[in-house]
């Protein structure tokens, strides 16, 4: 991918699912990637494996540990000029039984971790003149769905952020997007699955396909081809794509 050669890249959550394919993608382009989770073994299986060149252990809603592991990627690789804000987590209740705590815990990681990530870089990157960032929302940032009212406002608030940031720094040489998957094939929605299948007798196959319904390619999105909008986004020839908010859900959103 033209552009990304050398550039240091920085992946929250990168440890599983979406964020170690965007980290693999990345790596693949010649970027030098540093890798962000709360717990060890993934991250550093994901490393030994070549899909990162180091990582960091830290919780996206804690500023200061985000801020500490983001110096010590730094000092490692230098600044960093390309942040993917993926780090994220859903629960699902009905908004009758969804109390305060819920929308708190919602916010904190999927809204505030994003403000988090990217105040950890966007300083270095306004006075380098050059930056990517791109945070992985969600279709649930683009329209509704039922029983995950706290998930899908907080991912609202990112596609919002995301938005404003783009005007602010328009010209600076920094943009700002954000990717919304819909349902994909990750640890989180076979979590999903498994939890429909405990509540309604359903078989695996039966939730599954519950849950690509409004998909109208009727299947999940893979994480490969979420990497793939990130690292188009991340590159030289999106320069002048910001603000926006790309769903990667075979037609569901338009």
């Amino acid at each position: 991918m033209k552009g990304l050669t050398g550039r240091h890249a920085l992946v929250t959550g990168g440890g599983r699912g979406i964020g170690a394919a965007i980290a693999s993608a990345l790596t693949a382009a010649g970027a030098r990637v540093t890798v962000t989770g709360r717990k060890d073994a993934p991250l550093k299986e994901l490393v030994e494996a070549g899909g990162a060149a180091g990582y960091a252990i830290a919780d996206v809603t804690d500023p200061l540990a985000l801020g500490e592991a983001v110096k010590e990627a730094v000092a490692e690789r230098g600044p960093v000029e390309v942040l993917v804000a993926n780090a994220g987590a859903a629960e699902t209740a009905l908004f009758s039984r969804a109390d305060p705590a819920v929308f708190q815990r919602m916010f904190d990681v999927n809204a505030m971790g994003v403000v988090h990530s990217v105040q950890s870089v966007l300083g270095p990157m306004t006075e380098a003149g050059f930056g990517r960032i791109v945070a992985v929302a969600s279709t649930a940032g683009l329209k509704g769905y039922r029983y995950t009212s706290a998930y899908c406002a907080a991912k609202h608030a990112v596609i919002g952020l995301v938005r404003s940031l783009a005007l602010e720094t328009a010209r600076s040489g920094i943009t700002v997007n954000a990717v919304c998957p819909g349902f994909t094939d990750t640890d989180m929605v076979a979590e999903s699955v498994s939890r429909i299948v405990a509540k309604t007798g359903m078989t695996a196959e039966q939730a599954e396909a519950e849950l690509v319904r409004d998909n109208p390619q009727g299947r999940l999105v893979t994480p490969e081809e979420v990497a793939d909008a990130v690292l188009w986004l991340c590159g030289a020839d999106a320069a002048s794509i910001t603000g926006q908010a790309i769903a990667v859900a075979g037609g569901e959103v338009m």
